[in-house]
């Protein structure tokens, strides 16, 4: 007579609450409020910052300048970014015609879409109340209003980066693979967004992973490092591209010295915008090209610009403190709170 032993299940995640009537009413409320704020006389913004609707603009014409976010049709010269967030408004603007809307109608979409995820990750982790009230808190913040309803980079760079957290919170659950290395692609798009800007989640994501994840050290080691990967072919690819392609039959990459992707990358906008943009392009095309009437191309800013002079209290001057840095206490009190 033999005896069989069941196997034990396998470990799973606690099982969450599910959506009751109240929290989809609550969650539909929230987006549809977000939207409101972000397309309510979104027409009064016009043309937004004009530097990007030009290129916009010239992205509608040309398909090259499509690629590498040209300025003008004719592929003088590139914004001072790489292309991504310009992708998505010319695409738009592509399929409903250029105008005011066209442009800034994804950027406030984005928005909707930011805080949907925000809710989704916190609630995964405290539950829907506080899900919510993350949701909420991020659609009232001033500056992220703002960012929302313009035609900056910046749209596209955090709905990419919550995205990519939302993946990390998934990740953590099961020690799943699939979700570390899509939080790494996520990642890297955010570059093509605002560069070197992306990877300021990355320390925090990565130890969240390595610290909590459900499986042995070393096969969260290979998962991170394969996220890793992820990151850097999600921004390579077009790296790549831009910097194979002949100087000769492309436009001059806008901000670097040296019509280089990998000099924007870490001049202009990487440790140009640590030190003060010191050293950085001035953005300008070869020696003996012209620029078509009308282009505007930038320089380096000298640390001042639009935020204010490089350095950590850069987050307190008074373009940035009212805007966003009073959630800074609330969130320095929380994780006391939390460790405690």
């Amino acid at each position: 007579m033999t005896a069989t032993l069941a196997r034990p299940a396998p470990a799973t995640v606690a099982e969450r609450p599910r959506r009751g009537r109240t929290e989809w009413i609550a969650l539909a409320a929230l987006l549809l409020g977000t939207a409101v704020l972000h397309l309510w006389n979104l027409g009064a913004e016009g043309w937004a910052n004009t530097y990007y609707a030009g290129a916009v603009r010239a992205m509608t014409q040309n398909w090259t300048a499509f690629f590498f976010g040209s300025t003008d049709a004719g592929n003088t010269v590139t914004v001072d970014k790489p292309p991504a967030s310009l992708w998505v408004m010319a695409l738009s603007a592509r399929v409903f015609g250029l105008s005011s809307w066209s442009m800034l109608v994804p950027q406030a979409l984005m928005g909707v879409g930011t805080v949907a995820l925000l809710y989704a990750s916190v609630r995964r982790v405290a539950g829907p109340g506080a899900g919510l009230l993350a949701g909420a808190v991020l659609a009232l913040t001033p500056v992220a209003v703002l960012m929302f309803r313009y035609n900056n980079p910046d749209a596209l760079l955090v709905l990419l980066l919550v995205a990519a957290a939302y993946a990390t919170v998934r990740a953590i659950e099961r020690a799943s693979t699939r979700w570390i290395v899509l939080a790494g692609a996520l990642i890297g798009f955010a570059f093509l967004a605002k560069m070197m800007q992306a990877f300021v989640v990355v320390p925090a994501l990565a130890l969240a992973y390595l610290v909590a994840a459900p499986t042995g050290f070393r096969r969260r080691i290979r998962q991170l490092l394969a996220a890793g990967l992820a990151v850097v072919m999600g921004a390579g690819w077009w790296v790549a591209v831009a910097e194979l392609w002949p100087a000769a039959s492309r436009p001059y990459i806008g901000g670097s010295e040296d019509n280089s992707v990998l000099d924007l990358t870490f001049g202009y906008n990487g440790l140009g915008r640590i030190f003060g943009q010191g050293g950085a392009g001035t953005g300008r095309p070869p020696a003996g090209s012209e620029l078509p009437a009308g282009v505007v191309v930038t320089g380096p800013g000298g640390g001042g610009g639009f935020g204010g002079a490089a350095g950590i209290t850069r987050l307190f001057n008074e373009q940035a403190g009212g805007q966003v840095s009073w959630l800074l206490p609330a969130a320095l009190a929380l994780l006391v709170a939390g460790w405690c």
